[in-house]
């Protein structure tokens, strides 16, 4: 798995490198240069470094997102799938340290019977169980939505989309992507399709994904993109030097978060990550239940 930042470094740094020609300077270009560059004006140079820019940062906003996608999955999926089983050893710790203590009457071992309880989960109270599951526009989450309702919330199948669902969501993000828009109208038009693509994927839901493409191409097409002045374009490119900052530092956050560590050690096969880490839970689980067996006996 290539990491966002990795993927951005190269990317962007090519993509910087026509600014550095000096787009403003009227200079004439050297003799190792294209001839379509000898005549171009300082302007269309600019321009060009403006176009590669903002490519270098759709392709890392996507790498970025990607791996957002398989953080939160791998995070939901983590507490589904082990969630239980990290509660029955906390229960278990507690149960042997109280056994324990009811059996020597030590202060210490008193005082680690209580340590042990108090770790393990109580049942949450009416405000931490809505804490964070109401949308101020949206209303209830559909986690939320599915505990009041008594129907099942629809988590994701596997960590990471398939082959299909990436390639299909990666055409999609370039192809329709906010960046690209010449006006507020199509900015908006493009951030309301991008959000469904971006749930489409989150559920790894290649029909969706599908049908959002054949909507694209039916849709209407941006107008062409017209010369622009040259304060505008380093304007623009002020901008997405800066959407490139706050990019990186959310792709930072993601890769040194607990669950951005697991994935990298194995990128290769995330979803099998889980089932080896449940593997070793249900071993321990084992251990503990015989250990207070043992004590009880």
């Amino acid at each position: 798995m290539t990491t966002p930042e990795a993927e951005q470094s190269q990317s962007l740094s090519d993509a910087e490198e026509p600014v550095a020609e000096g787009a403003g300077s009227g200079e004439a270009a050297g003799p190792g240069e294209d001839a379509a560059e000898d005549g171009a004006r300082p302007e269309e140079r600019l321009e060009r470094a403006v176009r590669a820019a903002e490519q270098a940062l759709i392709e890392f906003e996507i790498a970025v997102e990607t791996f957002r996608v398989e953080v939160e999955n791998f995070s939901r999926l983590h507490h589904q799938k082990l969630g239980p089983m990290y509660t029955r050893l906390d229960e278990l710790e507690a149960e042997i340290a109280e056994t324990r203590a009811a059996r020597t009457g030590d202060p210490e071992d008193i005082r680690r019977a209580q340590e042990a309880r108090a770790q393990v989960m109580p049942m949450p109270g009416v405000e931490e169980l809505f804490h964070g599951w109401l949308d101020s526009e949206e209303g209830l989450f559909p986690e939320a939505e599915a505990m009041l309702t008594d129907r099942p919330v629809r988590p994701p199948q596997r960590v990471r989309p398939s082959e299909e669902a990436r390639k299909l969501f990666r055409e999609l993000a370039r192809k329709a992507h906010p960046d690209l828009a010449q006006d507020d109208g199509e900015r908006k038009r493009r951030e309301e399709f991008i959000t469904r693509v971006n749930a489409a994927y989150a559920r790894g839901d290649e029909a969706v994904l599908r049908e959002l493409s054949a909507e694209w191409a039916a849709g209407p097409v941006p107008p062409e993109r017209r010369p622009s002045r040259s304060e505008e374009l380093y304007a623009r490119l002020e901008w997405l030097s800066q959407r490139k900052e706050m990019l990186t530092l959310v792709a930072r956050e993601l890769e040194e978060s607990a669950i951005g560590s697991m994935l990298r050690i194995a990128s290769d096969d995330p979803d099998r990550l889980l089932d080896d880490i449940a593997e070793q839970l249900l071993a321990q689980v084992a251990q503990k239940e015989a250990e207070l067996e043992s004590l009880r006996g």
